[in-house]
């Protein structure tokens, strides 16, 4: 056995019980709003940072300045394909985020947005489990999150949650720019179009071509941003 999963093993005794992600439908316009508008997530962490061990790479943004002021510069580099100024926050050999310090966030007042959004949640949402080596204890988390449905209209909605994320992953040749191969990004936009798949039943979904339902997320998807819905 390597020293890494002996690592994680020693992390994870104790930690095989159930932990409650709250009402689905709840949850779901939470996260929406938090991916239209960059509110933040307000995630159940406890003493968990598997987020923060798992060889992430953290975006920042040219207009956080109060994250970059925080951070040494010799730790950023370019954010590739962005524009200038958009900088990426590395890890280190252990694959750990360098700001934790004695297993904390010693920026936390001070953490960017893109930490501020991530919810391990969006995964058991959408029916993805990350099977990156690197991120084996956010695995382990996203297993042990379950969901309570307060009606039938929460059980539909994961349903199309996940009807989403398995169209996207079955049908990408469908789609001319392709579709996220990062599976937080395709968890995303999982959450973003499920309402391509609400409604219509199964004889509804079957006269639909996939070409068909795939212009539908693609149009879904341009207009979540200025959708309040």
């Amino acid at each position: 056995m390597s020293k890494r999963r002996k690592a994680l093993d020693l992390l994870d005794v104790g930690a095989k019980e159930d932990l409650p992600a709250g009402s689905f439908s709840t949850w779901l316009r939470n996260m929406r709003d938090t991916l239209r508008s960059n509110t933040g997530s307000d995630v159940p962490c406890g003493d968990c940072t598997a987020c923060c061990t798992s060889s992430q790479f953290i975006h920042i943004a040219p207009d956080e300045a109060d994250v970059l002021a925080q951070i040494p510069k010799a730790l950023l580099f370019p954010a590739p394909g962005l524009p200038e100024g958009n900088v990426l926050l590395g890890y280190n050999t252990h694959g750990h985020c360098p700001m934790l310090i004695d297993n904390k966030c010693s920026i936390y007042a001070h953490r960017p947005q893109t930490c501020r959004n991530y919810d391990c949640r969006v995964f058991p949402a959408a029916g993805i489990t990350p099977d990156e080596a690197e991120k084996a204890l956010v695995a382990k988390r996203v297993k042990r999150w379950k969901f309570n449905y307060e009606s039938a209209r929460d059980e539909t909605l994961h349903a199309a949650v996940k009807s989403a994320a398995i169209f996207l992953r079955e049908h990408a040749e469908c789609f001319p720019n392709g579709v996220p191969r990062n599976a937080t990004q395709l968890a995303a936009l999982a959450i973003k179009v499920h309402a391509v798949f609400l409604g219509g039943g199964t004889s509804e979904s079957a006269e639909r071509s996939n070409e068909e339902i795939a212009n539908a997320i693609i149009r879904a998807n341009a207009e979540f941003a200025t959708n309040p819905q």
